[in-house]
């Protein structure tokens, strides 16, 4: 089995990866994620997750190399992390009562044979009307500043919802990993069987 590498930094991507039970290491692709003009959020985490995993095939020539990358759609708008309480504030505001759609694109490459399957996962979350009460106290309780989106659905964060909608709940924090199994089984490395060895 070739060895995989996260390229990511994200403890939540890393997380995620560990309940597959397949031994990975994590490294940073330093890449410009800069939207490119008229770009769409399924053609922007896909061409993200695809530049995060080949970044690294430099150094990791005989690798499984994973690239992800997420973006969150309110209103046909691409809203980033908010990094800060106003900025989140204003997000969740903005997305009461609405329906917020995440896009994840996915990318595993195989740095020897240069095979590359890159995806991109939906999940919809739809978001009570919330007070300025209920906002203002879930930030100061979750923080949730480099989160797209501004809540952390693993947390504290799913009392903001009235209903979830998609594939993969790990879509929604970052990795969908139904989508990853496929690929790594169509690679030759099934998480079942390698575990059970």
């Amino acid at each position: 089995m070739l060895p995989i590498v996260l390229s990511s930094t994200s403890v939540y991507r890393r997380l995620l990866l560990e309940k597959i039970g397949l031994p990975f290491t994590c490294a940073s692709p330093n890449i410009d994620e800069s939207p490119q003009e008229n770009e769409s959020p399924e053609q922007l985490v896909m061409r993200l997750s695809h530049a995060k995993a080949t970044a690294l095939q430099r150094d990791y020539s005989s690798h499984l190399i994973i690239g992800s990358d997420q973006v969150c759609v309110l209103d046909n708008k691409i809203t980033g992390k908010p990094h800060n309480f106003e900025n989140a504030y204003a997000q969740l505001k903005e997305a009461s009562g609405k329906c917020v759609t995440f896009y994840t694109g996915i990318t595993l490459f195989n740095s020897k044979t240069k095979d590359m399957d890159t995806r991109y996962e939906l999940f919809h979350v739809y978001f009570r009307d919330l007070t300025e009460t209920e906002i203002t106290n879930y930030l100061n309780k979750e923080k949730p500043f480099n989160c797209a989106g501004s809540f952390k659905s693993e947390g504290l964060g799913i009392t903001l919802f009235e209903k979830l909608d998609g594939r993969d709940p790990n879509t929604l924090i970052g990795l969908p990993l139904i989508t990853l199994t496929e690929m790594l089984i169509r690679q030759g490395v099934n998480p079942l069987t390698v575990c059970s060895q």
